[in-house]
């Protein structure tokens, strides 16, 4: 097969890395891979299989054309049985390319259960008859997409995100600064952005704070602008700063999560966080937010609490520590399971390729 992607941007995030760890699977499979990014390189992104062709596009309607025309010429020559298209930028200017080629097959995923606007959701009604399907990487994202009939019911299906669970393996080694085992290091892997709802976090850390000094947290994710430095400031006020190490954009997944002792996410809204089940695959006990897609990941092996309560997430957190070693242990292990069992890349990128071919032959 020849299949093309389409991303907003390769940004350190967790619905790029999943794209271009599924590129790459497809490529060593035997397909040919190719793909296209709407917006200029970044000094920090996920380097994919093949050289992607960034087309650049600004804010204005002569670069949206221009890159448009482009990328019309580009799969003209690339001739693609399958364009994927992801998320809402690059969902809808992949689907509007099918009229530069009819016979294209335009596949088109939602990762995140609030994708914009009343507009925004226009705008997917209105081109969804230019794409084939619709695929939502966890159920409630699928199900918020059918609630505001963004996406016709026949037309709309679930392929969970993957986790690779051989780069995801606990090998603990404390490779950190650290308090070292006499305390608790929790980790939470996410952009500094209000969707992650940091205010959350940081008040229910407080309070864990309050009930035990031993514990800290690690904050890999890049974080800029003006909530970034808004949650910085909070940290300061709640008096936390000693326990608190801000570590910006990381790589080293796999090497934080061995590091530390636990796993928390405390968002407003989700899609299905892969850094979540990256958490789970390592065999860390996790405390998360009851949003999108993460009690379809996390199903009993975990805790998860309501989401903007910080006493709920502070006391999750808090029975998370107060548990023996051992049944950390047993609960790290459930979890590993469940995702070698139901999120494995492997399983992933099977799921995509029947898809594909199914495609192809209708």
């Amino acid at each position: 097969m020849r299949i093309a992607y389409i991303l907003t941007s390769l940004g350190i995030g967790g619905a790029e890395r999943q794209v271009t760890g599924l590129a790459e699977r497809m490529r060593a499979r035997g397909h040919a891979v190719m793909m296209l990014v709407l917006t200029p390189p970044a000094a920090d992104q996920w380097v994919p299989p093949v050289v992607p062709v960034h087309l650049n596009l600004r804010h204005s309607a002569f670069s949206a054309v221009s890159g448009w025309v482009r990328a019309a010429r580009i799969l003209r020559r690339f001739q693609p049985d399958i364009l994927h298209t992801n998320n809402f930028h690059g969902n809808v200017f992949g689907r509007t390319l099918k009229l530069a080629l009819p016979g294209m097959r335009v596949i088109s995923t939602i990762h995140n259960v609030y994708e914009g606007g009343q507009w925004r959701m226009a705008a997917y009604r209105v081109s969804d008859p230019l794409s084939r399907c619709t695929i939502a990487v966890c159920q409630e994202a699928a199900n918020k997409m059918l609630d505001v009939r963004a996406v016709p019911r026949r037309k709309c299906t679930v392929i969970a995100n993957g986790i690779d669970a051989n780069e995801f393996s606990p090998h603990p080694t404390r490779n950190e600064d650290g308090p070292g085992r006499s305390g608790f290091v929790w980790l939470t892997i996410a952009r500094v952005v209000p969707a992650k709802n940091y205010e959350n976090l940081l008040r229910a850390f407080a309070w864990v704070c309050q009930a035990d000094d031993r514990a800290r947290l690690w904050v890999a994710g890049e974080g800029k602008g003006e909530y970034a430095q808004q949650m910085r400031a909070l940290g300061v006020e709640l008096g936390l700063s000693g326990a608190i190490r801000w570590l910006g954009l990381r790589r080293d997944v796999a090497g934080l999560l061995d590091a530390v002792d636990g796993f928390v996410l405390s968002s407003a809204w989700e899609g299905m966080p892969l850094a979540l089940g990256e958490a789970m695959a390592m065999e860390k006990p996790v405390v998360v937010t009851d949003v999108g897609g993460v009690r379809e990941l996390v199903g009993d092996c975990g805790t998860i609490v309501l989401p903007g309560m910080p006493s709920a997430l502070a006391r999750g957190m808090l029975d998370v520590m107060r548990m023996t070693p051992e049944a950390c242990q047993r609960l790290g292990q459930a979890a590993r399971r469940r995702m070698l069992a139901r999120f494995s890349s492997n399983a992933n990128a099977d799921g995509w390729e029947a898809l594909y071919r199914a495609e192809i032959a209708h």
